[in-house]
């Protein structure tokens, strides 16, 4: 059983105060302590958070890391040079693949974005200086309440805006700010979770 400690965290069994989505599933909370929010650099490895979180929209983060393994398998560990090079077969091995989100759109759009993302190495700046451009500096104080978390922010408003400039799909404000959360441009631990503050690299 956890308890809810005043500044909207919760403290787990373990005696250690998370944020309350990452203190119920072992899943969420290995991710939760482990990636989200820390700082994330690298062309594949952004790439990848930006796939996962598009093809999130509109289901349960849970779901998205349950198949990540799948995800990874599918798309060649997603690596932008190999995705890039995907064809009409590869779309279709993967909608028939049920080990990922078996979405037409989501798929186009993430074997597009491989494409977007050399793009952006070919012209400057690359993906890596391209997202970071858009982190706060200072970061904004921590929330304290879930309830003090918005969907989106002026900054994941210009960074979609950006994105689909450059040619990028499926990416909204919304996503677009789940992705500064979770690679760690923006610190929206809890003021009372034990991450809040740590900008470790991941």
């Amino acid at each position: 059983m956890s308890a809810a400690v005043p500044d909207g965290a919760v403290l787990g069994e373990d005696g250690v105060a998370r944020c309350p989505w990452g203190s119920g599933d072992p899943l969420l909370r290995e991710y939760h302590d482990t990636e989200w929010g820390l700082e994330l650099h690298g062309r594949d490895a952004l790439y990848e958070r930006l796939c996962l979180e598009a093809f999130q929209s509109g289901l349960s983060w849970l779901i998205i890391l349950r198949k990540r393994p799948t995800f990874r398998t599918a798309f060649a560990g997603f690596d932008a040079d190999a995705v890039a090079a995907f064809d009409d077969a590869d779309v279709e091995r993967l909608l028939a693949d049920p080990g990922i989100v078996r979405n037409r759109r989501k798929i186009e759009a993430a074997i597009a974005n491989a494409r977007a993302v050399l793009e952006l190495e070919r012209e400057g700046p690359g993906l890596d200086a391209l997202l970071w451009s858009f982190a706060p500096d200072p970061r904004p104080a921590p929330p304290a309440t879930l309830g003090d978390v918005n969907a989106t922010t002026p900054a994941s408003e210009a960074m979609a805006k950006e994105l689909r400039r450059r040619g990028l799909r499926f990416v909204g404000p919304t996503t677009a700010h789940a992705l500064m959360q979770a690679t760690g441009m923006v610190d929206e631990h809890l003021a009372g979770c034990f991450r809040s503050g740590v900008r470790a690299t991941a």
